[in-house]
């Protein structure tokens, strides 16, 4: 990565373009990091020292254009820099490169397995995944970390365990937004998945059902009893 100190007059976000506007050719690169974006709010909903990208340019160097990942994550950073929000991510100006990247890969290949994977790693960004849902044979999620400068495969059993950022990265057939396929979560030590915005409201929801039906059970349970003192000649309020 350049040093970005010996340079003069380095652009600024609001100086570069905020997209590549290269579209997206699958739903899934748009649909799988924002569900992980979504989970990571709540779980970090109490830290303001980490930001979540989607499609959005990196920038590393002043005269290259942007790398522009499916996902992205970074720690150390201002979660919100202003009521703008962030255009881009300029590595001279965050400087802080990303602990994660994540890339979706559809039936255009877009150098996933050879130059993105290269560049992530000259830029010193810990860990690469790739999710390939096209695959049948091969394994479909790949999680690479730096060690020693070169990318090294941590397996591809779902969950992997990323040390560097305290949580686990996996593959499990769920719903999102009313979609049942494979998706990629987030996961805690033991290896038991967070659930989703959607999961949580729903969890809430059943509870707060269950705890209805209990008050009523309790209600009606207290009126047959008051009932059954008064057939008795004795009377409930009394007592």
């Amino acid at each position: 990565m350049l040093d970005y100190s010996l340079l003069q007059n380095l652009p600024t976000a609001k100086d570069l373009p905020d997209s590549d506007d290269t579209p997206v050719d699958n739903e899934l690169q748009n649909y799988i990091p924002n569900l992980l974006k979504s989970i990571l709010a709540m779980i970090w909903s109490d830290r303001f020292d980490w930001y979540f990208g989607v499609d959005m340019g990196i920038y590393y160097d002043p005269d290259k254009s942007a790398i522009v990942p499916d996902g992205f994550l970074s720690v150390g950073v201002p979660r919100i820099i202003d009521e703008n929000l962030r255009l881009s991510y300029v590595l001279w100006e965050e400087k802080r490169v990303p602990i994660l990247v994540l890339e979706v890969v559809s039936q255009t290949r877009r150098g996933e397995y050879t130059a993105k994977k290269e560049l992530y790693q000259n830029l010193g960004i810990q860990y690469y995944v790739i999710y390939n849902p096209q695959r049948k044979r091969k394994p479909r999620l790949e999680v690479y970390s730096l060690e020693n400068e070169q990318y090294v495969l941590l397996g591809n059993e779902s969950p992997i365990w990323l040390e560097e950022i305290g949580l686990g990265i996996g593959k499990e057939v769920g719903t999102y937004e009313q979609i049942t396929r494979e998706w990629l979560y987030w996961y805690d030590e033991n290896g038991e998945r967070f659930l989703t915005p959607e999961e949580r409201s729903r969890q809430a929801e059943s509870k707060a059902q269950q705890a209805e039906s209990k008050a009523q059970q309790a209600e009606s349970k207290a009126e047959r009893y008051a009932r059954r003192l008064r057939e008795l000649g004795i009377d409930p309020d009394s007592l």
